[in-house]
């Protein structure tokens, strides 16, 4: 499961930020200071660092340097209420990989977050397989137990939101805004009709307990793993 590093002190910002991260499937350990943010960060059990630039004891900046300096390749996402844009570029140089302004938009930080996981996980045309589904992105294609199963271009791109947060619980709003781009269609039957078609191509119709797909109602889906 993809987890997220907090580091923000004023509660206010870090609670409901922590919330949405979790609704989006990721784990999020808070931290507020910037002593304890370098030493969890170097821990190396984080994939995405969120760092405020404010933090009391050592300031995000100086917790960028000090974890390049020691080698760290932690993704890092700088908050700012700073909008002078030497001070972003100061945060760059520093070793940030993205920048927020603060107020933000928390749809917009949520995107970078996405985008940085992206970037600093696997390669875009790496091959994933899971339980017998193997997904090729460079060709394209889905095997299921080695034979080739030909699925529509929305089908595709919706197993592979599932195959990317295998073992995840992935929302419905996330999964319309990467398949489809889309949230006016939360109140269409737009989803269910290709999971229901996407099922049936990979056998997977059987009793709920067994499916590959599990719905978790109320929220989205989830690919098992087992």
């Amino acid at each position: 499961m993809t987890a997220v590093l907090l580091a923000e002190d004023d509660e206010a910002i870090a609670a409901p930020l922590s919330r949405a991260l979790g609704r989006e499937g990721y784990t999020v350990t808070v931290e507020q200071s910037g002593t304890a943010v370098l030493e969890r960060a170097l821990e190396g059990n984080h994939d995405l660092l969120i760092l405020d630039l404010g933090l009391p004891g050592m300031d995000g900046l100086e917790v960028c340097r000090q974890m390049r300096a020691r080698g760290s390749e932690l993704a890092v996402l700088m908050l700012t209420a700073r909008t002078d844009e030497v001070d972003f570029v100061v945060g760059l140089d520093a070793g940030a990989d993205d920048y927020v302004g603060k107020p933000f938009r928390l749809a917009e930080l949520m995107a970078r977050v996405r985008a940085l996981l992206r970037r600093s996980g696997p390669a875009e045309d790496s091959v994933i397989e899971v339980g017998g589904l193997r997904l090729e992105p460079a060709a394209r294609r889905v095997l299921l137990n080695g034979s080739e199963i030909i699925l529509a271009n929305k089908e595709y791109e919706l197993l592979k939101v599932l195959l990317d947060r295998a073992g995840q619980v992935v929302s419905r709003d996330t999964i319309l805004r990467e398949v489809w781009g889309d949230l006016d269609l939360r109140g269409s039957k737009t989803l269910d009709m290709h999971m229901s078609w996407l099922r049936r191509k990979i056998g997977d119709e059987g009793p709920v307990a067994e499916r590959r797909i599990a719905t978790v109602r109320g929220v989205g889906f989830r690919l098992n793993t087992d």
